[in-house]
């Protein structure tokens, strides 16, 4: 019974340390490369292990590089993999890059990775041009009149410049640039409906290409409306804009005249008041004179005579006017 019990310790004991081993020993993956024709030591696992390295993330693409014919060395590999590089990504664009004859070697590549650029979408669009489509640009001729172009770029990428390259946006930012300039240069905006192509040709001879990670190939025109009568708005508002400073210059007129006319109520009612004060004066004097003897009975009658006869004249005058 104590030999059965010791067995089967020693049977549970070698499967702990077999699949100890096997955990940490990738045995299947040295025996895939091996037959592979890759020469991957098992203290090159190992290590891998110890660098917290997946083994498979640096091993397949190996494989994949050595079947394509491409020259890699494992430590190229796992350092580019420590440096935050996509390392099967960058084994797929140089193989890539070898069967189109691209000059692309391991170090370039590896540069554009770590740059943040995809390499192998940038071999593919090397290989086969991609097409930018410009959203719609306006702009306006010099006769007022608004056109909106929408444009097609066919770019193809610029191996050599993709590390400090710019990228798409400035494509179509100088391409929008090209197009107002265009446009604006022209008369009118029948020049730029009958003959679209100018705005092509003027905007590749700019060289909007230049600094760019793209190589322009051509600029197409996809689209051309007219739109809205710039210039006629302008003036419009321009007119609308000199009505209200006349309409305001003209208020302020006739609030000055307003006041002006107060200011002439009031001295005519300041006059008007100091008669009023001076005609309560009259009998006053009159009284004085006559007390004092300096008018008779008789010129006093004659004055009050000539009153009367004033008063009527001028009620008849009213009359009159009526």
């Amino acid at each position: 019974m104590e030999n059965l019990v010791g067995s089967i310790a020693i049977i549970i004991a070698i499967i702990v340390v077999l699949i100890i081993f096997f955990n940490i020993i990738p045995v299947g993956l040295w025996i895939t490369a091996f037959f592979s024709g890759v020469r991957v030591s098992i203290g090159s696992l190992i290590g891998m292990k110890l660098r917290r390295v997946r083994p498979s993330t640096i091993v397949n693409p190996l494989i994949k590089a050595t079947k394509a014919g491409l020259e890699l060395k494992l430590n190229e590999l796992e350092a580019h993999h420590l440096a935050g590089g996509n390392v099967d990504t960058l084994v797929d664009a140089l193989i890539a890059a070898q069967r189109a004859e691209i000059d692309l070697n391991f170090e370039r590549a590896a540069a554009i990775d770590l740059a943040g650029r995809n390499v192998l979408e940038a071999v593919r669009v090397s290989v086969n041009p991609k097409v930018i489509e410009t959203p719609s640009i306006s702009a306006v001729s010099k006769n007022g009149i608004e056109v909106i172009v929408k444009a097609r770029v066919t770019v193809r990428a610029n191996i050599d410049r993709l590390v400090g390259g710019a990228g798409e946006e400035t494509i179509i930012a100088r391409v929008g640039e090209g197009i107002v300039t265009t446009v604006g240069s022209s008369l009118t905006h029948e020049e730029v409906l009958e003959n679209p192509d100018s705005i092509s040709q003027t905007v590749l001879e700019k060289g909007l290409d230049s600094g760019t990670a793209f190589e322009i190939l051509s600029i197409d025109i996809a689209d051309i409306d007219i739109g809205r009568n710039i210039g006629a708005h302008l003036m419009t508002d321009q007119a609308e804009a000199d009505m209200r400073i006349a309409q305001a210059k003209a208020e302020e007129r006739r609030a000055m005249a307003v006041a002006s006319e107060q200011e002439m109520k009031a001295a005519v009612q300041e006059k008007r008041a100091l008669v009023i004060e001076a005609e309560a004066q009259v009998p006053l004097a009159v009284s004085e004179a006559l007390k004092n003897g300096n008018l008779g009975v008789l010129d006093y009658y004659k004055l009050m005579n000539v009153k009367a006869d004033t008063d009527m004249r001028s009620s008849i005058g009213n009359n009159k006017d009526k």
